[in-house]
């Protein structure tokens, strides 16, 4: 794998957020163009078509969303490992789940120090990513 960094740490999967996305939208409006154009005797089966679009779409959204989820749990409670093992004390509790999230590329040479400046600067998750120096590169979040 190439080496990661700021510029090119996030991961697209075209197949999911450009193909499935806009199949997605295209079948959400061919069904509401047959649902318009619908005569009394195919009312029922387009308003099928359209309710299972919507339910579609719904699904394809939260499909990534709770596994995110799950992602950032697990990297909170890694990162909150890591920085237990470097200095024998759990994270601050003021310390942001996407400040976290992005802590995890820094090296453990400079994470403690990093950890700390985004708290005591409330420092946003990009401006943590731009202060990293050594990118401890993560290709497993897609």
């Amino acid at each position: 794998m190439k080496e990661q960094n700021f510029k090119n740490h996030p991961q697209f999967v075209p197949a999911y957020h450009y193909v499935a996305s806009t199949l997605l939208l295209a079948i959400l409006i061919g069904s509401l163009v047959n649902l318009a154009h619908s005569t009394k005797e195919s009312l029922y089966s387009a308003s099928l078509i359209c309710a299972l679009t919507i339910v579609s779409i719904i699904i394809w959204f939260y499909m990534r969303v709770f596994a995110l989820k799950v992602q950032d749990r697990a990297i909170r409670a890694e990162e909150n490992f890591r920085h237990f093992i470097l200095t024998g004390k759990p994270f601050d509790k003021s310390l942001h789940l996407s400040q976290i999230i992005a802590l995890r590329f820094a090296s453990d040479e400079e994470f403690v120090q990093l950890a700390k400046r985004a708290v005591d600067e409330n420092l946003t998750n990009k401006q943590i990513k731009q202060s990293v120096q050594h990118w401890r590169a993560d290709h497993h979040r897609a």
